[in-house]
């Protein structure tokens, strides 16, 4: 079954029904449609320039900076050669997949519970020229029924926040080859300041979703064979993104939260990444 409980067809139905601003207008800008946030110091001159170019030119930052997140992400998958196979768990309409095949060259799955997103990727994957090796599936990323041991490389790209960790690294430890590389990119509240805070309370509202305790990830992964080589805090890299996301056309209004949670330090960015042993 794909839906395995209500709470996760409300999710399904929720990125179905999704066409927001912030998703599709970035993602026009080159045809790489992102599911994701941002890092790295904002281009003072998009602030500076031409008033009337002003809108333009800073979607065209806000995906630049939203590209380079995925670039760092890939950037820790290792080597993946051209005969290799990777997997985007939750992966939205696709942009990360998309940028690791054009790095590696490998065969791409990319899984999502919403029919939409596989629907658009899909299109996006004839469009490009790539459907025989970027594929995407409507499947659960818990139950994937892909083959055992069949990746080099597993990521969650800011998905993992929808399931249950313990779930999730069991189906990506038995996905994963012997030596395969997980990552995720993810924003995660800090547990040594007790419960999650207000404004964390109103991210989850916001994206129907549940933002796990840092703690939780390491413990998680070690209990499943994933051991952790790297933990990146890009907590003050994903601010500057926010900030300029707060002051354009397509701010949501979700933007203080997130702003308010990483300056009180409640919440964090971070990447990890754990091998397969």
């Amino acid at each position: 079954m794909i839906l395995a409980s209500p709470y996760q067809q409300s999710v399904a139905e929720y990125w179905n029904r999704e066409k927001d601003p912030v998703n599709i207008r970035l993602g026009d800008v080159d045809g790489t449609y992102h599911h994701h946030y941002g890092i790295g110091a904002v281009d003072p001159s998009v602030l500076e320039g031409p008033e009337e170019t002003r809108e333009q030119r800073v979607i065209a930052e806000m995906h630049r900076l939203e590209t380079a997140q995925a670039t760092f992400l890939i950037d820790n998958l290792g080597e993946v050669p051209t005969s290799g196979r990777v997997l985007d768990a939750g992966c939205g309409r696709g942009g990360t997949s998309f940028m690791a095949h054009e790095r590696f060259g490998c065969g791409v799955d990319g899984v999502t519970i919403s029919e939409s997103q596989v629907a658009f990727a899909t299109e996006q994957a004839e469009r490009r020229g790539v459907a025989e090796r970027v594929r995407f599936h409507l499947t659960n990323m818990l139950d994937t029924g892909f083959e055992t041991g069949a990746y080099q490389a597993v990521w969650n790209n800011e998905s993992t926040m929808y399931v249950n960790l313990d779930d999730l690294f069991a189906e990506h430890s038995r996905l994963l080859a012997r030596g395969g590389r997980y990552v995720t990119i993810t924003g995660c509240y800090n547990d040594t300041y007790g419960l999650p805070s207000r404004a964390v309370s109103e991210i989850n509202a916001r994206y129907i979703c549940s933002v796990h305790a840092r703690g939780s990830y390491l413990r998680s992964m070690l209990a499943h064979r994933l051991v952790p080589i790297s933990v990146v805090d890009l907590t003050a890299a994903t601010i500057p993104y926010w900030e300029l996301r707060a002051t354009s056309s397509v701010a949501t209004g979700i933007e203080d939260s997130f702003l308010t949670a990483y300056r009180d330090g409640s919440f964090q960015y971070l990447l990890i990444a754990a091998d397969r042993v």
